[in-house]
Order: structure tokens, then sequence, then C-alpha cells
């Protein structure tokens, strides 16, 4: 126990050596590449390198604690083999190795990563956590600041606008919010829509009790089109990211594989979270965490779409429901724990909410009324019947319910909120 303690305390005592004005400027080195393969292979190519304007992420915790997400990268000062910035992600590619599809297919993704610009020269090293959950390194890249390849130039500028404003970027949750098939006629609508999100996200624990800690960005980037495109009714708009439903062949799943587009409006504004708002009326959404969240605006669910898919996105949330359909197959396994904190495989239960569990609560946790208001492991989650257990018998993350996120998650979210604000 001792050892683990002066480990812990070793660990914290580095990370908080880590000054910021030490290694980095303010401002943004974004990284694009390519992620192909197939459902058993995968391998990385260098897109380019760009330099965008602000840096919305903390100066403070520059080294990632979580352990969430597929992937992870890490950044090292290339002269003393420091790790300097770290953050973990998932992205569209890792949910799609799990489709019928990867099986017979070969696919290229194009994914992001962004971190703080270097001042000195940097190798950015990349991992994937296999089916055991142990990070296995896939690909690194050498950059120097100095390299002139490294791209001033703007693709996408457009003007920002305060949704939010509650102070200094570096010590705030940043969300920029893109807009998605609103034409330029439609620009106050997304305006109010964006007081819509603001609202309706903070009417939810714990975000209503962390209000100050958040900045809100919006971007007046229009579309051609209103809508977005839904292939199955053949129906495809001229839209900012191209987004569409039907994503992996799941009617409500919209999202976009058009990464590079999202990340050229995003960079209009400082930000640690993407959020698209979709101008349409059918249901759908989709989160990836720290990749993007996308929900449409004109569903009466809109709220509840809203904080449930930021859950995703933000905090590594999980579904927790198993008898809606999707495209995944054995996206979970279940012989070691989910990364994500609201699921369990009971591999290792002390290391996920065990310490929320009141005495006496059985674990598994019957589906009985007289435990449906205690947090316990309710069989049941992460697209699986058997196997995984949620924290409650209900939850935003399992269900259509308004400010609902149980003990576990909102834990979870808090934990998030602090890291970025603090």
């Amino acid at each position: 126990m001792k050892l683990v303690f002066f480990l812990l305390l070793f660990i914290s005592i580095t990370y908080s050596q880590i000054n910021y004005d030490d290694y980095f400027e303010d401002k943004t080195l974004r990284l694009d590449y390519f992620h192909s393969g197939d459902k058993a292979n995968d391998f990385y190519s260098f897109d380019e390198l760009i330099e965008e304007p602000y840096w919305g992420g903390s100066k403070v915790n520059l080294i990632d604690k979580f352990s969430y997400g597929k992937y992870k990268f890490e950044v090292y000062d290339a002269a003393s083999n420091t790790m300097i910035y770290s953050r973990g992600y998932s992205t569209l590619f890792n949910e799609w190795q799990t489709t019928e599809e990867a099986k017979h297919t070969t696919r290229t993704f194009s994914e992001t990563v962004t971190f703080p610009f270097p001042k000195k020269p940097v190798i950015i090293k990349f991992y994937g956590a296999n089916k055991k959950n142990e990070w296995l390194k896939k690909f690194e890249y050498p950059v120097d600041p100095e390299n002139y390849f490294i791209k001033p130039e703007r693709a996408a500028e457009f003007e920002k606008f305060e949704v939010l404003n509650s102070g200094d970027p570096a010590m705030k949750v940043d969300i920029v919010i893109i807009p998605e098939g609103y034409t330029k006629d439609e620009m106050n609508l997304f305006k109010e829509d964006c007081e819509k999100f603001a609202g309706y996200l903070f009417n939810s624990s714990p975000f209503r009790e962390n209000k100050n800690k958040f900045n809100i960005w919006g971007i007046e980037a229009p579309s051609v089109e209103s809508g977005t495109d839904i292939p199955k009714e053949n129906i495809w708009k001229k839209t900012l990211v191209n987004s569409n439903f039907y994503t992996f062949e799941t009617e409500r799943y919209l999202m976009t594989t058009d990464n590079k587009t999202l990340r050229n409006v995003a960079s209009n504004a400082p930000y640690d979270q993407i959020y698209i708002l979709a101008n349409s009326s059918k249901y759908g959404g989709g989160a990836i965490y720290n990749h993007y969240s996308i929900s449409v605006t004109k569903d009466k669910n809109f709220e509840f779409i809203i904080t449930h898919e930021f859950g995703h996105g933000f905090a590594s949330l999980a579904d927790e429901y198993w008898t809606s359909d999707v495209a995944y197959q054995d996206f979970y396994s279940l012989d070691v724990e989910p990364s994500d904190p609201n699921l369990t495989t009971l591999v290792d239960f002390d290391s996920k909410w065990k310490d929320l569990v009141e005495d006496g609560i059985p674990i598994p946790t019957p589906n009985t009324d007289g435990f449906k208001e205690k947090v316990g492991a309710f069989e049941g989650g992460g697209y699986v019947e058997k196997g995984i257990y949620r924290p409650m018998y209900d939850c935003s993350m399992r269900s259509i319910k308004i400010d609902g996120f149980c003990p576990v998650c909102k834990r979870a979210i808090q934990q998030m909120i602090d890291f970025y604000a603090e």
C-alpha cells in the first residue's frame, strides 16, 4: 500500500512540474492523419500540420488522468524525452471496426489530434487499446515547430459569437457549436438554437451547478441548403460538414466523416469540445469521446439528446441500453473492465463505482422495485444484455430522461469538468 501511495505521489508531482510556458505557446498545433484498416488491422499515415490561433485547453492539467477512450496520444519533448501532454479519445474508425462491413472491407477515416503549439521539437506517439485494454503503440511522428510546412493559413474563416462567456478559456470547459444545415438566412435561427442548447444543458445536474465553469461559442458558418442527408430516403443536402443519418446502417445515428471541414470550422474559436447542431426534425444524433457530438434541433426530445450525447463526447459515458438496434458486434470484451466509467463487467468492480454502493446492496443487483433507486450493478448495458452492468436501473444514458444522470455518471462528469476548469 505504501508503495502504491508513493508511486501515485510521484506521478502527481511529476505532472504538476510540467510548466506550460516552458514548453508551449498560446495557440494550437493540429495534426491530421489517416486511420485505415479492417476489423482486425489498422495503420496510420500522416496528413498535415496546421497552426490554429487559439488554445482552449487547460494549462495546468496537461497529462490525461482518465484513460478513457480507445486511443491516446502522448507528446514528448524531443531533447529530454519528457512527456509534456497527453489525451485519450475515440473515433468513428474504432466504432466502424465492430461492424459487419469491417469484416470484408478496408476503409480510411480522417482523424485529428490537437495540442498546445510547442516551442521546441517534440515527438507525438499514438497508441490504441486492444481487446484486453492494453495500450499498443501504433505510430510516431516528430514535429519541429520551425517546420515551414506547418500551415498557418485558415481554410474556413468565419465569425464567432458568444453564447456563454464565463472567463479565461484555459480555466473553463470551452464548447464550440457548429451549425449544420443552416442557410445564410437561417443564422438567426442557429443563434436561437445555441441559446436553447445552453439552456437545456444547464437544466441538468451536474452541469447546472457548474455553469460558471463553461464557455460556449457559436460559429456563423452557413450551409448551401437547409437540413441534412437521409440516404435511405434519397435526401441529399449541401451542408457545411456533410452529416448524414443511417451511419453504419443505423437510422437514428447522425454523424459525419468530413473531419477536416469540421476541424477547420471549429478552429474559429477556442474549444475543448465540438458540438454540431443539425437543422433537422428527424430524431437522431451521436457522439464520440473527445471527437465530436451532434444532435438535431427540431425533435421534441432536443433537450434529452443534447445532454445524452454530451455525456458521451465529454465524459466518455457509455450507452446503458442493450435492446436497441445497433450495428456493433462484440463492442466490449467481457473478460476485462470497459474503459467507460459507467459500465462494469465486475472483473474489477473496485476500480469502478463500488465505493458508491450502500452496504447490503447485492452485486449483481436485481432489476426489482426495491432497488430501482439504488446504486448497484444492474445487468444489461453497452449494447449487451448479459455480462455488462450499469450503475442504476435507469439513467439519462439508458432512456429518454431529462435531468436524469445517475450518481456514477454525475461523478464522472464532475471530475471531467474539474479537470478542464482547474
